[in-house]
């Protein structure tokens, strides 16, 4: 994890350690929140305490300090300022959309399988659609399980899913629904495991994000595109074709540019501001909401209707984010201080209540 930082360099296990700079040291029988590594990294003149029984487990320090033995412990650590994990580090995941504590936790053989599950459940998006929330995480950790024994790398993963969105696009074009649908469906899936491949062995890197939301964002309207040419002659609306899909096109660019215009009032997430925007992003128009309304339209032997409720959906789903952006710029420009509500509220004492158990679920880790 810290071999990905610039600004560390890892000492190997018999080299000594330098006469001079800052040294981190951390308990390697310790497993650490990446928030908690880059914290430390800011810091100056830290100890960090597991919260559970106050011990020493990482430092931050002056290589001088340590007379050129590496310990946790004795007179070089007495002048140190004493943190958490949550003082050390924010508790916001703005890649994520959530908002949880930071922590650290001890490794021991009896508590592997429970680490595992919570560093996978701990790789999931706060906020995000019903389908990756409710549906996707237990055979998705079955996947990612197999693919890290089979030595498959998330952009291996990803190539697959290209593979898969092309084929569903063709077969939508062709006016065969259901197998564009198969398609369309394991394309969504895979593109939930790549994500957690890459998270959970630490093996993400720029150009597979770009690699990845590069197909996020352009197939989602050359699939409804295509799905309007498969329909040919069986158009049975008075509104022309053309018209309906020029609407989804236009409304899936403008709710994205929603999305990247709350940037300016706001250095998070739109989905993250409000509980009210956190269970929009459940339902909005995005891809998998969409494609559940194509399925279910197919199902019916309705894909004209399917199409235009996409197009309507994706009217409403823009016009809801269009407003609160527009609510969001003016509060802002009248000095407001936006904040995301999870980190708004106390775990401990909101905890039951449901809104808060949908968003912000114990992962365990968090717990430690």
């Amino acid at each position: 994890m810290l071999r990905k930082h610039p600004r560390a360099r890892l000492c190997g296990p018999d080299e000594a350690l330098p006469q001079s700079g800052d040294v981190l040291l951390l308990r390697e029988d310790y497993l650490y929140d990446p928030r908690v590594l880059r914290g430390l990294l800011d810091a100056q003149e830290v100890a960090l305490q597991d919260p559970r029984d106050g011990s020493i487990v990482a430092a931050r320090l002056a290589a001088e300090s340590l007379a050129g033995t590496p310990r946790l412990d004795g007179p070089a650590l007495d002048g140190l300022r004493r943190v958490r994990p949550d003082t050390v580090a924010s508790g916001l995941q703005a890649q994520l959309r959530k908002f949880d504590p930071p922590w650290v936790t001890r490794i021991t053989e009896g508590e592997r399988e429970h680490l595992e599950k919570s560093l996978f459940n701990g790789a999931y998006k706060g906020v995000t659609d019903f389908i990756t929330r409710g549906v996707w995480p237990v055979p998705a950790r079955w996947v990612t399980t197999w693919c890290v024994r089979l030595g498959l790398s998330p952009n291996q993963v990803t190539a697959a899913s290209y593979v898969l969105a092309i084929l569903a696009g063709y077969w939508f074009w062709q006016g065969q629904y259901g197998a564009g649908l198969i398609a369309g469906w394991i394309m969504t899936f895979l593109d939930t495991v790549d994500g957690k491949l890459a998270r959970v062995t630490v093996t993400s890197t720029r150009f597979g994000n770009i690699f990845d939301h590069a197909l996020d964002l352009v197939h989602p309207p050359i699939w409804y595109v295509a799905w309007g040419m498969g329909l040919g002659a069986a158009w049975g609306f008075d509104t022309p074709l053309a018209t309906v899909l020029w609407i989804i096109f236009a409304g899936y660019v403008a709710g994205r540019l929603c999305e990247g215009a709350f940037k300016f009032a706001a250095p998070f997430s739109l989905f993250l501001w409000r509980p009210f925007d956190s269970l929009n992003r459940l339902v909005t128009a995005r891809r998998n909401p969409n494609l559940l309304i194509l399925t279910l339209a197919w199902a019916l032997g309705a894909d004209d209707v399917g199409l235009l409720l996409v197009a309507l959906w994706t009217v409403v789903s823009t016009l809801v984010l269009g407003a609160r952006v527009l609510w969001a710029l003016l509060l802002r420009w009248r000095g407001a201080d936006l904040q995301p509500w999870l980190s708004q509220i106390d775990l401990r004492a909101e905890g039951h209540r449901p809104i808060v158990r949908l968003f912000a679920p114990r992962s365990g880790l968090s717990d430690a």
